[in-house]
């Protein structure tokens, strides 16, 4: 799934091939991606492309004032193609393609989703803030009025919720997903399941700096590259996240997971948990 630093580098990327080409034509190939009727997407059709921005993990592409905001979800993806088929595509649930953008020169971009659980959503708005997922989003945490100070209070707030899900949630902190959560506890030496409302000062700065340096440094190995070297640059600095069964990077332990219904987290046991594993309850049942 695309976070803050990959959905920004995407931006960066897109803004300098769209800025001030004019859209020609928008196809809808999987019908459930269009959450928006209203204005209708004949309205992107001349208008030229002013910037490309990034709320959280949304993607904006600013077009004469319309907005084009993309939420690529778990398995969606942009794909910039120098020349794009003269034959508009046909809708399909069996095709990766959901949107097709083609910009005045028949270059554009393909909007895909892999998998059979189709969760890309694309909105066609006046104002950014009319999108419900970014009316409601948290602060971004690379910003300079994310302080130690704010996420103290953020913390405070959430009680006894387990810190792993409190950071992930989109309308506490903009832009951190289920990799780059596990990377910042990793990097604090935290445990994922630690209550939100139980850390000291100390454990407040370093959770803090983690946040700040883990994002940040992500956010910047990735700027300049292209869309197609982003997931790779993403998977070669993972330190936990995907790694079950591999070394630790900071102290050979072998990487462990917890798995829920529809997603997992992965820790190191000696850096983040004192050497004790996590309960793992699917896979306890499992077991029975």
């Amino acid at each position: 799934m695309p976070e803050l630093p990959e959905v920004e580098a995407l931006a960066l990327d897109l803004r300098g091939r769209l800025r001030d080409r004019a859209i020609v034509k928008v196809h809808v190939a999987a019908f459930s991606a269009l959450k928006t009727f209203d204005p209708p997407l004949t309205a992107l059709e001349g208008a030229l492309v002013d910037d490309v921005t990034r709320h959280g993990k949304f993607l904006d592409i600013d077009a004469s004032g319309l907005h084009v905001v993309l939420h690529l979800a778990r398995a969606g993806w942009v794909r910039w193609r120098d020349e794009v088929p003269t034959i508009p595509p046909k809708p399909s649930n069996k095709s990766p393609l959901a949107v097709r953008i083609v910009l005045d020169d028949q270059s554009g971009l393909d909007i895909t989703e892999a998998g059979t659980r189709k969760s890309l959503a694309m909105y066609l708005v006046r104002d950014p803030a009319d999108v419900p997922g970014i009316a409601s989003l948290g602060p971004d945490p690379l910003t300079d009025d994310f302080t130690i100070d704010v996420l103290r209070q953020i913390l405070e707030r959430e009680g006894r919720k387990q810190i792993k899900g409190v950071l992930r949630h989109q309308g506490t902190i903009a832009g951190i997903g289920n990799a780059y959560s596990d990377e910042l506890l990793h990097a604090a030496r935290m445990s994922p399941f630690k209550p939100a409302n139980s850390l000291d000062d100390e454990e407040l700065q370093t959770l803090y700096a983690a946040i700040r340096t883990v994002i940040g440094d992500a956010v910047e190995r990735s700027r300049g590259l292209a869309a197609s070297e982003l997931k790779g640059e993403k998977k070669s600095h993972l330190a936990v996240h995907g790694r079950t069964g591999q070394p630790c990077p900071v102290c050979g332990d072998t990487v462990r997971e917890v798995s829920f219904a529809d997603s997992s987290l992965q820790y190191c046991p000696t850096c983040q948990t004192g050497g004790k594993p996590l309960a793992d309850r699917r896979m306890s049942r499992l077991l029975k």
